[in-house]
């Protein structure tokens, strides 16, 4: 199969040149990768150009500095990057972000579970940040692929429309969840991990900060108030203890007293919540049965 991808990057001469060293070392390299700079001021720019003038394959995009950074902006990046890949006969197309590293077989193994399982329309894998993983603190589970890292079957993409630009976030997650409502199968394979270097939320906010705006999102993604309440719980377990929670739960209160428009049709939002109580189905049944809960697979609700 072939593969492109699309880097929407703004300000990342931090971390860019490792994203950029684990891309050229895949052991089945993109069509083209398409590498959009959203008017940095540092050296990102600079830094593409010199693995440009090495490698064909990678191409950088330029489009004038906005004046702030939103997650509609990623989006209008990287269509940027998606019109140009029209010009390229591909059957794969990857959302990759500027601040990530991965081994060199990690699109080689992803182009193989696509080309094995037709059903399949995204996929990736989990992650790891400084003493997190995905698979292991998070209840998404299997089924959802994380933002930083999507490869989408170019059918699948074009089916649900591609991405929403929705300024407040969850862009990834309205894409990878419409995919499964339309019928595709989603999934995150966890023989293989990227690693993040910048945790998630804090581009522009510190960590607390980050979760007061993941309680709104969880509300204006149309999360069930139960499965809210369960995720304030299980957050006020992990560091800052009670605090992590507290402030989730402020987020998604603070939401839904402002009645904040939601960006998901009400068809999303119901097939959403079903998800929701399945996951929840899972973790009750594990707790009375005295079984381990695997945060991974509870999205089955077995």
């Amino acid at each position: 199969m072939k593969y492109v991808l699309i880097t929407a990057a703004r300000n990342e001469a931090a971390f860019i040149e490792k994203t950029l060293t684990s891309a050229v070392a895949q052991t089945v390299a993109p069509e083209r990768w398409f590498i959009v700079d959203d008017g940095s001021t540092d050296r990102t720019a600079e830094i593409v150009e010199s693995f440009a003038r090495r490698f064909a394959w990678i191409e950088l995009i330029r489009r004038p500095r906005r004046p702030d950074r939103s997650f509609a902006g990623k989006v209008y990046s990287f269509e940027a990057g998606w019109a140009a890949a029209q010009a390229f006969d591909f059957d794969v197309v990857g959302n990759l972000d500027a601040d990530i590293s991965f081994e060199p077989d990690h699109f080689e193994f992803l182009l193989r579970q696509l080309s094995s399982d037709p059903s399949l329309g995204v996929v990736g894998t989990p992650f790891t940040e400084a003493g997190y993983d995905s698979a292991e603190d998070s209840f998404e589970g299997e089924r959802h692929v994380a933002g930083q890292c999507q490869l989408f079957r170019r059918e699948c993409f074009q089916d649900i429309g591609g991405y929403v630009p929705n300024p407040a976030g969850g862009v990834d997650w309205i894409a990878v969840t419409t995919a499964r409502m339309k019928g595709w199968r989603t999934r995150s394979f966890p023989e293989k991990r990227y690693h993040h270097y910048r945790p998630m939320g804090t581009a522009e906010k510190g960590g607390v900060g980050a979760l007061f705006s993941y309680g709104e999102k969880d509300y204006y993604l149309g999360g069930s108030p139960l499965w809210q309440l369960f995720r304030v719980c299980y957050r006020s377990t992990k560091r800052p203890f009670l605090v992590g929670g507290i402030t989730l739960l402020a987020g998604y209160s603070w939401a839904a007293l402002r009645r904040v428009e939601r960006p998901v049709s009400p068809e999303l939002m119901r097939f959403h919540r079903r998800e929701q109580m399945l996951k929840l189905r899972g973790i009750f049944r594990a707790l009375l049965s005295r079984r381990k809960i695997d945060n991974f697979r509870v999205a089955t609700g077995q």
